[in-house]
């Protein structure tokens, strides 16, 4: 690689950065790509903690081999040439970089410039009164209406009123009301209860 434990002098750093990264992107915000800052979808939840199923896009400046799509396995790590297996899980994005950053910069590369986004977050389940329950990609801002859009409609028998939704993680359902805002999360689970007639 062509930094790999080999010196670079200070000047003209920031400007190296930046073109780098405008080259992969040129539309993010110069000030995001000098300060190698987290961009993109993982902007909209800057406190979602990384779990399985979560793709992340990392960029390492001047190390084409390092910059890549990394998908966050079941056992929460991601597999990263030079490293190995690396933790992600329970970190927001923010954190996984500059924990990876401190980590190349012990012994593997001199001086390391990391970016990192989340490019597509683990998915969410719906079960219950919809007319096609599974498994769909989850799309920022999703909430339980547009869940059940996804999975095209409530049946005649559903709740429209109360969902029934397991957070990613835990074991326990919580009752919630639906309304317009009712936001749901990566890795949800919801289960539309049937109604009493």
């Amino acid at each position: 690689m062509a930094r790999f434990m080999a010196r670079r002098g200070k000047g003209g750093w920031a400007a190296m950065a930046l073109a780098a990264l405008l080259a992969v992107s040129p539309s993010l915000p110069s000030a995001a790509v000098a300060g190698a800052a987290d961009v993109g979808a993982s902007a909209a939840l800057p406190s979602y903690e990384l779990g399985p199923g979560d793709k992340i896009h990392i960029t390492v400046y001047d190390e084409q081999g390092l910059t890549g799509d990394y998908l966050v396995s079941s056992r929460g790590m991601v597999s990263v040439p030079l490293i190995g297996d690396f933790p992600a899980a329970g970190q927001t994005i923010s954190d996984f970089r500059i924990a990876l950053q401190n980590r190349l910069a012990k012994g593997i590369l001199n001086d390391p410039r990391v970016a990192a986004e989340i490019v597509e977050y683990r998915p969410f389940f719906i079960l219950g009164e919809v007319n096609k329950p599974g498994q769909y990609p989850y799309s920022v801002g999703l909430t339980v209406y547009s869940a059940v859009a996804t999975a095209q409609g409530f049946t005649y028998r559903a709740n429209t009123h109360k969902v029934m939704i397991t957070h990613a993680g835990e074991t326990d359902e919580h009752r919630v009301r639906v309304s317009a805002a009712t936001r749901i999360m990566p890795g949800d689970t919801v289960r539309v209860l049937e109604r009493f007639f």
